[in-house]
């Protein structure tokens, strides 16, 4: 349930690329899954950030256990301990390639 809102969070202000990295059947993983998402700009990398604490908050009474980035709005990430939400703006993403990276480890 937190994974559909979280996503739905991404698409009610237009995220872009959504991927979700299934990590539950991998040994010594800190999350069950890794979400991935960019925005054009820093302002719809921030809004995407907003939207997902909002309709977690508001729908599942599920509040992040950590936050980082907020401030320079490049990368957002969210942890909700049982999924990790990365929000980019999209030359940070292809940048870091973190898909790719964990992907090499599954």
């Amino acid at each position: 349930m937190l994974l559909k809102k979280i996503i739905e969070g991404i698409q009610m202000v237009k995220g872009k690329d959504i991927s979700v990295l299934n990590l539950k059947n991998r040994n010594n993983f800190v999350c069950d899954y890794f979400v991935v998402c960019n925005g054009e700009s820093q302002n719809q990398v921030y809004a995407i950030y907003r939207s997902i604490e909002k309709i977690t908050l508001e729908k599942l009474k599920e509040k992040p256990w950590h936050i980082e980035g907020v401030k320079n709005r490049e990368w957002i990430l969210i942890d909700y301990v049982s999924i990790v939400v990365h929000v980019f703006q999209k030359q940070v993403r292809l940048y870091y390639n973190i898909e790719n990276i964990w992907a090499k480890n599954l």
